[in-house]
């Protein structure tokens, strides 16, 4: 008897080539990594300032991935939003991906809301944010391997 099945058909498609990283808002870097670096011994690799998304972010060593935390620096923007109405915790995981246009273009195709649509420079390379409507309410990060297409095109060091 043949199957019936309403399901759309799957798309063939590279899947992500890790976690990079998973990240948490924190009120303050300082009250934080006493926890994740001294306590639980995550090396601490950098702390840096992203002033085009008004944050401070630190990044820590577990494995072939990493923990984010994220630190508003302006009561306004959305991850202070977040901070205010959810207090200090998961915030979004981060996917790598070959191709970040290309899968971008994949997803939108799907269906998937997109929060961006084209590569934008992030801290570690060029990243785009799928919305939570569309991932059963967890905020995604896509991040193209280095290399990949989208670093030339925004500037990033070859």
């Amino acid at each position: 008897m043949p199957s019936q099945r309403s399901e759309r058909p799957v798309t063939r498609f590279r899947p992500p080539g890790r976690i990079h990283h998973v990240a948490i808002v924190v009120s303050a870097l300082d009250g934080a990594l006493p926890l994740y670096r001294d306590l639980l011994g995550l090396p601490l690799e950098t702390i840096m300032d992203i002033p085009t998304d008004r944050v401070r972010i630190a990044f820590l060593g577990v494995g072939e991935s990493r923990i984010e935390l994220v630190e508003p620096t302006d009561d306004t923007t959305g991850v202070a939003r977040f901070l205010a109405k959810q207090g200090e915790g998961f915030h979004h995981v981060c996917f790598e991906v070959a191709d970040l246009a290309e899968e971008l273009t994949r997803l939108g195709i799907e269906g998937i809301e997109l929060i961006d649509s084209a590569p934008r420079k992030g801290a570690e390379g060029p990243v785009a944010f799928l919305h939570p409507r569309s991932c059963h309410g967890v905020l995604v990060e896509l991040i193209e391997a280095p290399s990949g297409p989208a670093w030339r095109s925004l500037g990033y060091p070859a």
